[in-house]
């Protein structure tokens, strides 16, 4: 197991990590700590993403001419730090298991351990996403434009995975990129975006979302995983007494961005035994990292060489696609 690279922007209180916004500080995490702590710090944000880039690289694909992949992870408003390390440290191992040669890096906001904070959460959300867009996104992207002339550019993939309010945390920095013309003009593009447990509402997905336009503008593909058991989405959707259905609850709006897909992992997430599966969190909300379907059907989508429908981890449905357990890799895909 090698290193863990956080993004983190919560506050330093008594030595540790708090659940309050603060300044954004890139971490890299030795293989042996059980926690992510303010001394893992970095001594520089260059030497940080190089990190990164290193870690990440592969061989130049011919056909997209990239050199690499970085999956960014952001966790939801019920995440303590060791939690958000083991999620990400677990999805680095599963998706290296089933063949996918990126890097995981995890962007880690301020949000407290209490459901009765959910609310102070979502606000703490928004001043985040402004950390995500103009820090975490901005220095990955960048580096496909350097300023340095000791940099050599680098076709990076960046995708970026969104659990919980992590979607909305997404989201929000892309609309905050929007306002923020010098970044919003330059080419950069974000590969495949994917949610899981996403709460966001169901119509914010829509083509005709003020809110969504700036991320369809600038990504390849949103997947969104969704599933009809979610008890966390069914609280946040009370919360707003019924009148925002929750994406990764009920599913993408009839109408959808062409760049959305659904994935309704409803029908699998029914034979699953807590007690057999390996997760942290609740259960029915948080399954997916630790769980050898979702991770294929992730891999196979980040990787980007199989068109959406046609993934052998899905099945067509009357309704759409649905999240298969029992499909593999094509035999011969090494050989493509």
């Amino acid at each position: 197991m090698a290193d863990t690279f956080v993004i983190s922007c919560r506050n330093i209180r008594r030595g540790r990590f708090g659940a309050e916004p603060d300044r954004i500080r890139y971490l890299r995490v030795p293989k042996d700590a059980d926690d992510i702590l303010p001394k893992h710090e970095s001594s520089s944000k260059k030497r940080w993403r190089n990190g990164v880039i290193t870690s990440a690289n592969r061989e130049i694909d011919p056909l997209s001419d990239s050199c690499g992949d970085v999956l960014v992870f952001v966790h939801g408003y019920n995440n303590d730090t060791d939690v958000v390390l083991w999620r990400t440290r677990q999805l680095q191992a599963d998706l290296n298991a089933v063949g996918w040669k990126g890097r995981v890096i995890a962007f880690d906001w301020s949000s407290d351990n209490s459901t009765l904070n959910y609310l102070e959460d979502r606000d703490d959300a928004s001043s985040v996403a402004i950390h995500l867009a103009r820090e975490a996104v901005a220095l990955l992207v960048d580096c496909q434009f350097p300023q340095d002339h000791d940099d050599e550019p680098c076709k990076m993939n960046v995708h970026l995975l969104g659990h919980s309010t992590g979607a909305y945390v997404i989201m929000e920095a892309f609309a905050d990129a929007a306002r923020k013309g010098e970044f919003f003009k330059k080419p950069w593009r974000i590969a495949q975006v994917a949610f899981i447990g996403g709460d966001v509402s169901r119509n914010s997905l829509s083509m005709q979302s003020d809110w969504s336009g700036p991320m369809y503008s600038r990504i390849m593909r949103l997947t969104n995983y969704s599933c009809g058991f979610d008890k966390a989405l069914a609280v946040s959707n009370a919360k707003r007494l019924g009148t925002s259905p929750r994406a990764g609850r009920v599913g993408l709006p009839d109408g959808s961005h062409h760049k959305a897909v659904n994935v309704d992992c409803s029908d699998y997430f029914q034979g699953k035994d807590p007690q057999q599966s390996v997760y942290r969190g609740s259960f029915t909300h948080s399954w997916h990292i630790g769980d050898d379907a979702f991770t294929l059907d992730l891999a196979l989508t980040l990787e980007g060489e199989i068109d959406r429908h046609a993934i052998p981890t899905r099945r067509a449905t009357n309704q759409g696609l649905a999240l298969r357990g029992d499909a593999a890799r094509p035999q011969f895909q090494d050989r493509w």
